[in-house]
């Protein structure tokens, strides 16, 4: 059996060193997204590596932030361009956007990216994102259900006031994020009633997850 720490064809300390920078990217991301102000040694103890192997890879917290930002920009093309292969114009633009809110894309490219200064392939990275929106989008009108007010610029927005919903509990947050995104997206829909057969996801928010109880 292979152990689960093992790296296939590398072993000691290159093993480790991939390991170890793995273990590092996903700390930030969750570190960074709970907190964009904590510091890197939350980082490091997160990880469960020290603060010196953190500094061997990366030269500071920009360093982090970029890498973190910059893994969301490849997970958002991924998604864009998987979708683009479904037939169904509208059934790619939806569960593209289904794909994108429940990894939490918007939160690492968009909330994270005053942290840093941004790279040139960052930035044809993020030129290649648009455009493949933009097709998205395009073919979601051609499908004859999009409104037809609606741009590719709207994603952004669509995808920002999802990223706004978070609760202690990572689940619920991923529930409520789905169902308010099935509100929107039944809004946009011109053949309508999709979410009112199907149902939405989940019960609505509680006072508490509002935090209505509190600020009474």
């Amino acid at each position: 059996m292979t152990n689960p720490t093992e790296v296939p064809g590398l072993s000691g300390r290159r093993a480790q060193a991939v390991r170890n920078d793995s273990a590092i990217v996903d700390a930030a991301r969750a570190v960074f997204l709970d907190d964009p102000k904590a510091p890197v040694a939350a980082v490091a103890a997160r990880a469960g590596v020290g603060i010196s192997a953190l500094y061997r890879r990366y030269g500071g917290k920009e360093d982090l932030l970029r890498q973190v930002c910059h893994d969301g920009l490849r997970r958002y093309i991924a998604e864009a361009e998987a979708a683009l292969a479904e037939e169904d114009g509208w059934r790619a633009f939806t569960g593209f956007l289904y794909r994108i809110v429940d990894a939490d894309v918007h939160s690492l490219t968009v909330h994270l990216a005053d942290g840093f200064t941004p790279t040139p392939e960052m930035g044809a990275d993020a030129a290649r994102a648009e455009e493949s929106a933009e097709m998205l989008t395009r073919r979601a009108h051609d499908s004859g259900r999009m409104h037809p007010g609606f741009t590719a610029a709207d994603i952004v927005l669509i995808l920002q006031g999802c990223a706004a919903v978070r609760c202690a509990d990572p689940e619920r947050t991923r529930v409520l994020r789905r169902r308010y995104l099935a509100l929107q997206l039944d809004g946009l829909d011109t053949a309508r009633g999709a979410t009112r057969e199907a149902g939405l996801p989940g019960p609505p928010a509680s006072e508490e997850e509002l935090g209505l109880r509190r600020r009474r």
